[in-house]
């Protein structure tokens, strides 16, 4: 069981009249999460993968609503999108029950934001899980040990699973990937080509820190532009994946459009495209440390509400900023680096254009990033 970061943010907005939604990919532990703290209140637990609680929920009344919820304080529906309407069931709740504390996950941001924005408008707390950050990783186990298996979390990634069973990840990691990925996004997004859902995401999982071409995505996967675009939103919907724009305020030469994918978990893109090798055999270090990097510093500001921006920086020229952060005005650069012994500088127009602090993060200092921040 790892301490999770948001647990005590949760538990601060119990019984403070609304209801608290966790969203995040599958398995990466929100029903656990949500047991943990429900564990010495009696609750009210509903199961949206169970068809008959489907049925129960949809176009519920309030005189059935308080039949079914009888004397609990706290209710916990789990994998809320899969109920039909059932932002207007939680509005239903919220305002007619004030004493019940609502809880909800959901495993589509999609899905379950397009149900019960609306509804729910001034009434959740919303929150996001993913796989297990650094920091919770290296709180859980210590510092050595956390440390001695970083090159394992680059190629296996940190699912809850994947960490708790050694010597099996491969075949979780497979099972996971079949299951939520493939059989998860495609029936909730009604998504007509699986062949090509399959080769698109392998086509992201290669271009891992690059800028990505749509046109170039389609003619890879058999589709059209529109169609890889959606595929595209389907998949950041789903958890799987991230998108980050370029960053462009002041010079000419900066490129506005372009966009970097990257995976939430380095464990799924090293699944999609077949590779388990250890890193002294490995071509792609580099995108394997920028994913990881860039997955854990999001992490790291969701869980912590740092509100900042995150961007890349590229020029026509080339000139490149692997990640630019905005926060309060303030604009950071920052390079990633496997080795330490990596020499770089940063682009002089990008420093005093936006007068940006600058640091390259390497496997010797990276637990600052990770954690803390820089910023932080």
């Amino acid at each position: 069981m790892f301490l999770r970061t948001i647990e005590s943010e949760i538990q601060h907005r119990i019984s403070k009249g609304k209801a608290i939604i966790l969203t995040g990919p599958r398995q990466v532990g929100k029903t656990t999460l949500l047991k943990k703290i429900l564990r010495d209140s009696p609750y009210l637990f509903l199961n949206g993968d169970d068809p008959a609680i489907r049925r129960q929920l949809t176009g519920i009344s309030t005189t059935q609503l308080a039949r079914l919820i009888g004397n609990h304080r706290y209710v916990f529906i789990d994998e809320a999108q899969r109920i039909p309407e059932i932002g207007i069931t939680m509005k239903l709740i919220t305002d007619q029950f004030q004493e019940v504390q609502l809880f909800a996950s959901g495993s589509s941001s999609f899905d379950i934001a397009h149900q019960i924005n609306e509804p729910l408008t001034g009434r959740k707390w919303e929150f996001q899980l993913f796989p297990i950050s650094w920091e919770e990783y290296e709180h859980s186990i210590g510092y050595l040990r956390a440390i001695q298996t970083l090159e394992e979390r680059l190629i296996f990634g940190s699912y809850p699973d994947v960490l708790n069973h050694t010597g099996n990840e491969r075949e979780i990691l497979t099972t996971l990937a079949d299951s939520y990925l493939y059989r998860d996004i495609l029936s909730l997004s009604s998504i007509k080509r699986p062949d090509a859902l399959e080769k698109l995401v392998r086509a992201l999982a290669f271009q891992v820190g690059n800028k990505i071409s749509y046109n170039e995505l389609s003619q890879l996967a058999g589709i059209d532009v529109k169609t890889v675009i959606r595929y595209v939103d389907i998949l950041c919907d789903g958890f799987v994946i991230f998108r980050l724009g370029g960053f462009s305020r002041n010079l000419r030469n900066e490129l506005k459009t372009s966009q970097k994918i990257y995976f939430f978990d380095n464990g799924i893109r090293n699944t999609l495209i077949g590779n388990f090798a250890p890193l002294i055999n490995r071509q792609d270090i580099g995108a394997l440390w920028e994913n990881f990097l860039m997955a854990e510093r999001f992490k790291y500001h969701q869980y912590h509400r740092t509100f900042t921006n995150m961007y890349f920086w590229r020029t026509k020229q080339g000139q490149e900023v692997d990640l630019v952060e905005e926060r309060d005005g303030q604009i950071s650069g920052y390079e990633f680096k496997w080795s330490p012994k990596r020499t770089t500088k940063f682009p002089k127009s990008f420093r005093e254009t936006y007068h940006a602090e600058t640091q390259v993060i390497h496997r010797d200092n990276f637990g600052e990033f990770v954690m803390e921040g820089p910023n932080g």
